[in-house]
This record gives C-alpha cells, sequence and structure tokens, in this order.
C-alpha cells in the first residue's frame, strides 16, 4: 500500500529525528574551528567541516553534505554507521548474512550483497583513512567528534573515489587539558555497553587519549529447536591515540585501533508464505517444494508470523562468526607558510571467519562449518595519501592537489558444502514437481517402488530414458555433505590517482571550482579449488547425451540439482588466474554565489566512478549443466566472472541559508549511471551483472525468460539507471535549549525502460526481467527525518533535562535486487525517544532511553530461500510476469524495540 503522504505528513508534524549539527565543535577540535570561524567572521552556532578538505562552515560549501556531530550521535544511540539512518534521510545503511557485508545507499544507490568482489558505491572513510568495504563501519566506532555525509561522486577531494556519495567518520582527539569520561547501559535483551576514554597532556606538546568500548547482548531471534538466541552481540573496541604538536606549523596524529567481535550472527526468518502477494498463499501442496520440505522435518509453523522471531535451524548448525579488525594509521600537518603538506599513511587488516546454516531451515540443504573449516574473509590494505594546498594570486585561488596510492590483498576461502539432508531434499524435489505421482520421500531416489518399477521398464512417457532417471536420482540421493572442501580467492588490487580540487574567486561572492581526478586500477585474480562432488561428474557422464533429446528437460532437471553453484569434483585441483587494468578520468565543476552573508546558491556537475572488478563465485564460471571440459576448461571462462567499472554523471541545483537561529539546505539532482553494478541472488547463484540501457525500444525482450533475446547496439548504448529528485534539511534553535530539524528526500531512482547487461548489447540475464522501468531495491521514493532536543536548566545549581526525539519515516520499497513482488516492505516509520537529568557540566547524567519505541516491523532484505523452490503447478502466478511463483522466500528482520538505562560521567 502507499502510506508515503500522511507517513511524512505525520512525521514533520509530530515526530523526530535527528537535528544536523548546528552547534559549535567541542572538545580537542575546538581551537581550530574557533580560528576558523574568526577568520571568515561566521555565526557562532556554525559548524566547522572539513567535506573540501579545508576547514570551513557548513552553509559555505557547496557541496550536498550532512554533518551530524557527537552530540546528536549519542542522543539518537548511535554507535554504528547503520544508526544513521534515523539522521541522514538520503541514507540507507542495512546488513544481510553478516554485520560484516553492510550496504550503505545514498539517493537510492549502492551495492549490495555478500560478494567481497564489488567494491562500495558509497565510500568509507574513518579518520580520512579509506575502509575496504562500507560493512566494516557496522562496528563500535568509539566517541565521536561528527560524521559528514557527502552526497553524490567523490573523488577530487578524497584519496579513494566513490560513484555515489561518502561516509566519513571523524573521532575525537587528544586534548592536553585532563578530561575523559565512563559510561555505562543496561537494557533489554540483557544488553549492557560500557564505554569509556581519558585524554590529557603527557608533555607540553604530545597529548594522548584512549578509548575503550565493550557491548554484549541476547539475540533477537530464538531458535526452537535449541533453545539459544541468535543475532546476538559481543564486541569489544580500542583505540589510542598520540598528538604531537612542536609547533605550530607541525601537527602528528598517531592512531592504532583494535576491534575484535564474536557472535552468532546472521539467521534469517521465512517470508509469511501463507500472505504471498499475487499467489494467495503458498503454504499448499500445489506448491512441489512445501511437501519436501515438511516430509523431512520442516516444522509448518515457522512458515507464518516471523515477527515472531521465532526459527528452526538444522540442529548442530552454528551462525558463528569471528572478526578482528585492526589498523594503525599517521596523519601529517605541515603548515609551509602560505602551503600545507597533509600525508595520511595506514595499514588495516581486517579478518572475519563466518559460519552458517545457509538454507535458514531446518531441513539440513546447505551449511558453512564453523572454526577453521569456515568462510574466511581477510583483507589487508595499505594507502598513502599525500596532499597540498595553499591560496594564490592574492588569495583570488585557493588550490588543492593530491594523490593517493593504496595496494589491498583480498583473500576468500569458503567452505560451502550441501547438508546431509541435500540429497534427499533434491531428488524429492525434483521427483515431486516432474513425477509427482511417484513422490515418496522415504524411498531412495525420494520414488514409490511402483513407479521405480515403472521408469525401469519404459512404461511413462519417459520411454527408455526412465531408466537413466532413476539412476541419475539414485545418484543424486547420495549427494550428502559434499562439495566445496577449500575454494580460495586471491585478489591483488593496486590502485593510484593524482587528483586537484581548485576554487577560483572571481569575485567576493562568486566562486568557480574546478576539479579533476586521474585514477588507474590494475586487479589480479588468482583462485584455485577443491571440491568432492562426484555425483555431479558422474551424473554429467550418465545424463550429458540426452541434453539434445526430447529428454533434456529431465537431464538438465537432474543434472542441475546435482551440480549447484557449479560444485563439481571437476574443479578439484584446478586454479584459474586473470587480471584486468583501466583508467578514468573523473572531476567536478561548480559555480557558487553568495548574495547575501547568509545565502549560497550553487550548480554543479561531476563525474563518478567505481572500479570494476571479479565475480568471486565460482558459479559465475557457467551455467551447472555443462561440463567444463566441454567448454574448453574453467580457465576458458575465467572472463566470465569479470564486470565492468561504473560511472556517474550528476547535476546538482543547491541553495544553503543560515543564520544564527535558522538554517535551510536544499538540493535537486540528478545522476546517471552506466554499467551499473548489480549484484542478485537468485535462489541458486549470485549474479553479478553491469545494467545498461538501449536507446531503442527492444519491445519487451528484456523482460521475457530468455537468456538470447533483447540485445542492443553498442552504439545504443545509454545509462541504465537513472536517480533525480530533491533534497531539504531545515533546523530552527528558537532557543538556546531547543532544537528542532526536519529532513526530506524525494529519490526517483529508477532503472530505464529497456536494458541490456553489458555496455557490448548483450542480453539482460532472464532473472532480471522485473528491473526495466522499476524502482530500485531498498530506494524509497520519500523519506522524512524530524527531530526535536530540549535541554531545560532545572534550577540553579547547573543541572539540566533532556528530552530528546528522532524519527524516521519512509514510504513503500522492494528489499530484493531482483524486484520480486514478494519482497516488498510497506510504508514504516522508526521513532527513538531519550529523556534525562544531568549534572552542572555533565559531571554525571541519567537518561532512560528506546530505540525503535512503538517496536515498527520491518524487513532489511528479503531474499529467495537457497534452493527451495518448487515446481510451476501455480498457475495463478504465470513466470513470464512474476517469478519466483512457487520460490520460498526468506528475510533478514530490523531490530525490535530496545529499551535501557544509561549512566554517563564526563570530567
Amino acid at each position: 500500500m502507499k502510506k508515503a503522504s500522511w507517513l511524512i505528513s505525520a512525521a514533520c508534524l509530530f515526530t523526530a529525528a535527528p537535528a544536523f549539527a548546528q552547534e559549535a565543535q567541542t572538545g580537542a577540535g575546538q581551537d581550530q574551528a574557533a580560528s576558523a570561524q574568526d577568520d571568515r567572521g561566521l555565526n557562532a552556532g556554525d559548524i566547522v567541516v572539513t567535506a573540501t578538505r579545508r576547514a570551513e562552515a557548513l552553509s559555505d560549501i557547496p557541496i550536498a553534505v550532512s554533518a551530524v556531530t557527537g552530540e546528536s550521535l549519542r542522543n539518537s544511540g548511535a554507535f554504528d554507521i547503520r544508526q544513521l539512518n534515523q539522521i541522514a534521510p538520503s541514507l540507507l545503511v542495512s546488513s544481510t548474512g553478516t554485520e560484516a557485508n553492510g550496504s550503505a545507499r545514498i539517493r537510492g544507490i549502492g551495492t549490495v550483497g555478500d560478494n567481497p568482489g564489488l567494491e562500495s558505491s558509497v565510500a568509507v572513510f574513518i579518520d580520512g583513512v579509506y575502509r575496504s568495504r562500507s560493512g566494516i563501519g557496522l562496528n563500535e566506532l568509539g566517541e565521536i567528534e561528527r560524521i559528514e555525509v557527502l552526497r553524490g561522486p567523490q573523488g577530487t577531494l578524497f584519496g579513494r573515489n566513490a560513484s555515489a556519495g561518502l561516509i566519513h567518520v571523524i573521532s575525537k582527539k587528544p586534548s592536553f587539558d585532563l578530561g575523559g569520561y565512563v559510561e555505562g547501559e543496561y537494557g533489554n535483551y540483557d544488553y549492557y555497553r560500557l564505554a569509556g576514554a581519558i585524554t590529557g597532556g603527557l608533555t607540553d606538546t604530545l597529548a594522548a587519549r584512549l578509548d575503550a568500548v565493550y557491548s554484549k547482548r541476547d539475540g533477537f531471534l530464538r531458535d526452537t529447536v535449541s533453545g539459544r538466541d541468535l543475532n546476538n552481540r559481543d564486541r569489544l573496541f580500542l583505540r589510542g591515540q598520540l598528538l604531537f604538536e612542536p609547533s605550530e606549523d607541525l601537527t602528528v596524529r598517531l592512531i592504532g585501533d583494535y576491534t575484535d567481535r564474536n557472535e552468532e550472527c546472521c539467521a534469517a526468518v521465512y517470508l509469511d508464505q501463507a500472505t504471498v502477494p499475487q499467489v494467495g498463499g503458498l503454504l499448499s501442496n500445489a506448491n512441489s517444494i512445501i511437501p519436501v520440505l515438511t516430509a523431512l522435518g520442516q516444522p509448518t509453523a515457522r512458515f507464518s508470523n516471523p515477527y515472531s522471531r521465532d526459527i528452526a535451524i538444522t540442529p548442530g548448525r552454528s551462525y558463528a562468526g569471528i572478526t578482528k579488525d585492526w589498523g594503525l594509521s599517521g596523519e601529517v600537518n605541515w603548515n609551509l607558510g602560505n602551503t600545507t603538506l597533509t600525508s595520511i599513511t595506514a595499514y588495516r587488516s581486517y579478518r572475519t571467519n563466518q559460519a552458517g546454516d545457509v538454507d535458514y531451515g531446518f531441513v539440513d540443504i546447505l551449511y558453512r562449518a564453523p572454526g577453521n573449516s569456515a568462510q574466511q574473509r581477510e583483507f589487508k590494505t595499505f594507502t598513502q595519501e599525500l596532499r597540498l594546498n595553499g591560496s594564490a594570486f592574492d588569495d583570488k585561488l585557493d588550490w588543492l592537489v593530491g594523490g593517493f596510492f593504496s595496494d589491498e590483498d583480498l583473500t576468500l576461502t569458503d567452505n560451502l558444502r550441501f547438508g546431509a539432508q541435500y540429497g534427499r531434499f533434491a531428488s524429492c524435489r525434483f521427483v515431486n514437481a516432474a513425477l509427482s505421482p511417484f513422490f515418496s520421500p522415504g524411498n531412495t531416489g525420494c520414488l514409490s517402488p511402483t513407479g521405480r518399477a515403472a521408469l525401469n521398464a519404459g512404461l511413462t512417457s519417459l520411454g527408455a530414458g526412465g531408466a537413466l532417471a532413476v539412476a541419475g536420482l539414485d545418484r543424486l540421493d547420495t549427494l550428502n555433505d559434499r562439495g566445496t572442501i577449500r575454494d580460495r580467492y586471491f585478489q591483488n588490487s593496486r590502485n593510484w590517482a593524482l587528483f586537484t580540487h581548485n576554487i577560483f574567486h572571481i569575485t567576493s561572492k562568486l566562486d568557480l571550482t574546478i576539479g579533476l581526478r586521474y585514477t588507474n586500477e590494475r586487479k589480479r585474480l588468482n583462485a584455485s579449488f577443491a571440491n568432492d562432488n562426484t555425483v555431479c561428474t558422474q551424473n554429467q557422464a550418465l545424463l550429458s547425451g540426452l541434453l539434445a533429446t526430447p529428454l533434456a528437460s529431465v537431464a538438465s532437471g537432474i543434472l542441475g540439482l546435482s551440480c549447484q553453484g557449479n560444485s563439481t569434483a571437476e574443479l578439484n585441483g584446478v586454479t584459474i588466474n586473470d587480471r584486468r587494468n583501466e583508467s578514468e578520468f573523473t572531476g567536478t565543476g561548480v559555480l557558487s554565489w553568495k548574495p547575501t552573508d547568509d545565502l549560497l546558491v550553487y550548480g554543479s556537475y561531476s563525474r563518478g566512478y567505481k572500479a570494476g572488478g571479479f565475480n568471486l563465485d565460482r558459479s559465475g564460471l557457467k551455467a551447472p549443466v555443462a561440463t567444463f571440459a566441454s567448454l574448453g576448461g574453467a580457465q576458458a571462462l575465467v572472463r566470465n566472472l569479470q564486470f565492468d567499472q561504473e560511472i556517474n554523471d550528476a547535476f546538482e541545483l543547491g541553495l544553503k541559508y543560515s543564520t544564527r537561529t535558522f538554517s535551510l539546505n536544499a538540493a535537486i539532482f540528478r545522476q546517471e549511471f552506466q554499467n551499473f553494478q548489480l549484484n542478485t541472488f537468485n535462489g541458486a547463484f549470485f549474479i553479478v551483472q553491469n545494467i545498461n540501457g538501449c536507446g531503442s525500444d527492444l519491445g519487451g525482450a528484456d523482460r521475457d525468460t530468455s537468456a538470447t533475446t533483447g540485445q542492443c547496439g553498442a552504439n545504443d548504448i545509454v545509462p541504465g539507471v537513472l536517480s533525480q529528485g530533491v533534497e531539504l534539511e531545515a533546523s530552527l534553535r528558537p532557543t538556546r535549549y531547543l532544537s528542532i530539524g526536519l529532513g526530506y528526500t524525494y529519490a526517483d531512482t529508477k532503472f530505464e525502460s529497456n536494458l541490456v547487461g553489458t555496455d557490448n548489447g548483450a542480453p539482460l540475464d532472464p532473472a532480471l526481467r522485473l528491473l526495466p522501468g522499476q524502482q530500485l531495491s531498498l530506494a524509497p521514493q520519500s523519506v522524512a527525518t524530524a527531530s526535536l532536543s530540549w535541554t531545560p536548566p532545572i534550577g540553579s545549581n547547573g543541572m539540566s533535562g533532556l528530552v530528546y526525539f528522532d524519527a524516521r519515516t519512509q514510504n513503500d520499497f522492494n528489499t530484493g535486487s531482483d524486484l520480486f513482488p514478494q519482497k516488498e516492505q510497506d510504508g514504516f516509520t522508526v521513532v527513538n525517544a531519550r529523556i534525562g537529568l544531568r549534572g552542572k557540566d555533565e559531571l554525571w547524567s541519567l537518561e532512560l532511553w528506546a530505540q525503535n519505541l512503538f517496536n515498527t516491523r520491518f524487513t532489511q532484505v528479503a531474499f529467495n530461500s537457497p534452493f527451495q523452490a518448487g515446481g510451476t503447478n501455480l498457475t495463478a502466478f504465470p513466470a513470464a510476469q512474476f517469478p519466483g511463483g512457487t520460490q520460498i522466500f526468506s528475510a533478514f528482520l530490523g531490530e525490535p524495540r530496545t529499551y535501557g538505562l544509561t549512566l554517563r560521567s564526563r570530567f
């Protein structure tokens, strides 16, 4: 249903979402901020940000940027970037299979899925250091000075380019004055969090700071089989800093941080199969997958009411995950007169081991073992950024030139294996869909004795091929606890870039900004495979000869189930390698005008870029039915893993109005994406494909079930994704103690009407046939945020109160990248609240809080339950128009209501 109008009205009139930072900076950066304000004659309430790599007032920057202070983050209860959803209406952060794989979207654009080969369209920086994937920001961050969310392409100011936007987290610096804080929290789900920091000068020129956080919480899901809870939290975060200031001209900041997470995440629930849209219910034996699952033990109660948060996972399976993330960085700022040299050097190591019951149900279909055999992802990244900036021509030009270099090793090892019941599940899935009169889950091959005899005797429509089908099913029935022993993907990425960003002060009111970047990217891939699935190779030898006969559908059905995801012993001991090189010019041009001291208007064009790469999934090599040998071997197919770089041409008109008591930021934007990188799970494997548009009408050929129709001439290629809309952010500070904020984003982020898969005009994958002309997944058209923060004095002894509310409301959107209608999420509103008392100078504070105050139920991401698709018996849901009609669906849920108490002391 469409709820946008009344939801947004309600949000603007009655609810809250946090005010963007309008107060002055505090802490270690206060002196620098105050100096910048004095030099420019700014209002005392303006926030100074570094979005342009220069200390400037937020209201003076001709860029769409949201800046959120540490106080706003604390009030909202934000401890990782996901909770920025409540603060920035153009931003949406979600997490899926593991919390290490979060996805950030700005203006509806982002990178989804669990494939580490895809970089993030929205880059994450912490203290100037690029983090390899945005999901790494889903972690405790310690005490934060502010967070800046830059919207649109970035590349001429930050070391690493980003095609859709950027999140920059700036932590609290060391101070030469002794200070710190300590806090404790306790809440429902047995949640507790202990955090603290201490800072001070060690000498006249050296200051230090230490932050520490430990948090633990029970899970939101309960396994009805074992009784344990899942999706829990157990995190330790440490950060130490040294600030060396030997003179007014030289500052050196050293940071070391360490994160340890030992959690069991992330399980998923079945969507309510009784009320799937357009079907009228899948809990029927007409859907051939349901009798298979229930016969093998799946509780039918788990197919409904996902918000009971009860699940049933396979006994003995685990979602245990261990993450260790650490890094060192050094930032040097050296004033050379009219020029400042900045150097940021960093090394980071990120490693996560993740087990999983990845069929997400009771029947043992697919799993990853815990411990040393778990799926492991490891990033080792070295980055170096150098910048020189200064002024020239009597301050008529503010110039900046810089260079960036990164060298990253990505290692992915996997042990995805078929479960102990897969063979019977697979044979029953085939029999009940294609040979339903012979369906018998208790017998070998899932065939009844009568059916087995009839097939072997050639008494069915399969004729003599019936005996081959029986033999293939019998082999398939033995496919248990086989699959990957150890697949290893190693990717080295070397990136270097030169960039410049220059502001020409044409007059005292008119500025022209010109930025340019050249990026060179080289990636090398080496992969090796170890697999013990001999059932696949045996059935290929037995049935491949039938693929060109009238029995092709029978042969391909059994072969597909035998070799799912290209799990085959034919790959055992096989090694493949490939490399790609690319270079790109990107840049920006901005014309800005300040007709008054309080008003800025601007127009801009920018071109953004995200590197191409490799699909780190063997299923992308080929369809599972054909043998590798018949196609020339795995090495001959390695190019199928590549995808091209993503390009964004963005246009923007904006204005910023700011006074001491009121501010308004508005922007109109249009973004055109070529080679948009899409990652989709179709229920059996991941599809990674570039999306482009075709200037000619394809006549619906991109919306059919054929993989060969819908081609486009290479000279007729146009951008495949268009994002356009309006953003509004306003804050009102009528009194010293009251702050009100409102935000609204309308983003019409759609695929073009005629789509092709690559920039050479190849057809779109048929699994994506619902995309043409539709809104992207996880891209609500309308989002409204609002906030109220009231801190009135109480008495005359320095005490104060705190009343804080924030909320985010958004209209309907689809949560699956293939846009199946079953994955639609109705519009919803999430409200956070906090109320408390504070002593003088916040020497102590006591606060009651609630996240998701009204316990709003919503889905983060819905997906096809792996391998759990039935036959085509449900004629009410034609496959050509509505794929997935007999598919079972699962979902990662949003968090329920949490509440608790915080006790804090600052000194």
